[in-house]
């Protein structure tokens, strides 16, 4: 006799153990995290079997920790047939117990953190609390901070009060040399503010922020790398819309050619931030700023037709979603592989592989069809003026191409 815990998954024998009585929840949410098919049925059948393990060993609900996930996954691979998705299977179904409560937190066990996680968290709540930075700069700056740690300390303990200046100097000189410029700019940023921070602490009294050099060439050597028009146009027309991920890749190219959107400000735009009446889209910006946009015909038919026909079913209030389980929004980076992906895919050899090249091309194209410096910036978000006239930078390459030649000819 079969046992249906879910329309797509059945058992063929009763569940039994502390779990069985969850096996339908735990179902019900994978599958409303979009889950479904093959999938489906091997996470909750391996709860099952989980659940069969612990009553064998007398472990009730209540007892459960994630030993015990580490000890069933030593126990299936010596006498069960394993799969690598197994882990991340008991991982998703300790993760609902846990937000259940069906679980006690205390059982689950806690990392011990290394001196360079401690010595990080540290930093971060300093960022957090004292500074109040926005939660993207500090994901900017604790890469390079650990990065820093790890170059003075190694594994060792971290004593902040033996650093030096050539411990700075040498630590820039080695990370500039594989850094693109604007990534160079932010590490030599985020290392004055850990430095000043070590200073504010008391664990060093000299002001090594002041050490930290400056890397050389900082004034753009060139107008911003910009996708052409024609480029924007055979990308845009390669995008297979008739399927559901076209469609939202579509939507998304479009936000960046006709608005110049940043990667971050299109992945996490929600579906509360499109105002269809007054035909505007609401977009949350640097350091919180919100900016409100007209919302171009073809942007918001784009749009419309992903969420009529391409959006998955979901709880969640953001525009565009992954195509696969779990169904969630995605960060900045996705926006970014799925320009990477678009361009590769259409055979077009754009300047950059990345998503801010169509807000440079889109500032170029408004410059050259008569746009004002306070046009381009207002459309783009720019806080300060000086950002924008980047833009009225001089392409001499290009202009070579049209000079005339000298009236007496060459002497």
């Amino acid at each position: 006799m079969k046992y249906i815990i879910h329309d797509q998954v059945t058992l063929a024998k009763a569940p039994e153990g502390p779990l069985a009585a969850h096996l339908a929840s735990f179902a019900n949410e994978l599958s409303a995290q979009g889950y479904s098919g093959q999938l489906l049925k091997l996470q909750v059948r391996i709860a099952a079997h989980f659940s069969r393990w612990l009553k064998q060993r007398g472990v009730g609900a209540r007892d459960i920790c994630l030993e015990h996930a580490t000890w069933y996954l030593r126990y299936r691979a010596r006498h069960v047939r394993s799969y690598l998705d197994d882990r991340a299977a008991l991982g998703h179904l300790i993760a609902f117990l846990d937000r259940e409560r069906l679980i006690s937190a205390q059982r689950m066990p806690a990392r011990r953190l290394t001196p360079i996680e401690s010595c990080t968290l540290a930093y971060i709540e300093y960022l957090h609390e004292a500074r109040a930075l926005s939660k993207a700069t500090i994901v900017y700056y604790v890469p390079f901070i650990r990065e820093f740690l790890e170059h003075c300390f190694d594994d060792g303990p971290i004593r902040l009060s033996r650093l030096r200046a050539g411990d700075v100097v040498s630590f820039v000189q080695c990370q500039a040399l594989r850094l693109h410029l604007k990534r160079a700019k932010l590490m030599t940023t985020a290392l004055r503010s850990f430095l000043r921070y070590a200073r504010y602490r008391g664990d060093t009294t000299l002001d090594l922020a002041a050490a930290v050099p400056v890397v050389a060439n900082w004034s753009m050597p060139s107008i911003p790398r910009a996708i052409s028009a024609d480029q924007t146009r055979q990308l845009l027309a390669s995008i297979n819309r008739q399927t559901a991920v076209g469609r939202r890749n579509y939507a998304i190219l479009l936000l960046l050619a006709r608005l110049g959107l940043r990667a971050g400000e299109i992945a996490f735009l929600e579906l509360d931030d499109i105002d269809w009446g007054a035909g505007q889209l609401s977009v949350h910006g640097r350091s919180g700023q919100r900016n409100e946009l007209p919302l171009p015909a073809d942007v918001g038919k784009a749009i419309a037709a992903y969420l009529q026909h391409g959006r998955p079913k979901s709880a969640s209030r953001r525009v565009f979603l992954r195509a696969r389980a779990p169904i969630t929004g995605f960060g900045r980076s996705g926006v970014g592989s799925l320009v990477r992906h678009s361009l590769q895919c259409a055979g077009i050899d754009a300047p950059t592989r990345g998503a801010h090249q169509f807000r440079h091309g889109l500032a170029t194209q408004m410059l050259n069809h008569g746009a004002s410096l306070s046009e381009i910036g207002e459309l783009l978000g720019h806080r300060h003026p000086q950002t924008t006239k980047i833009y009225t930078m001089v392409d001499i390459k290009a202009l070579r191409t049209l000079a005339l030649p000298w009236p007496g000819g060459v002497r």
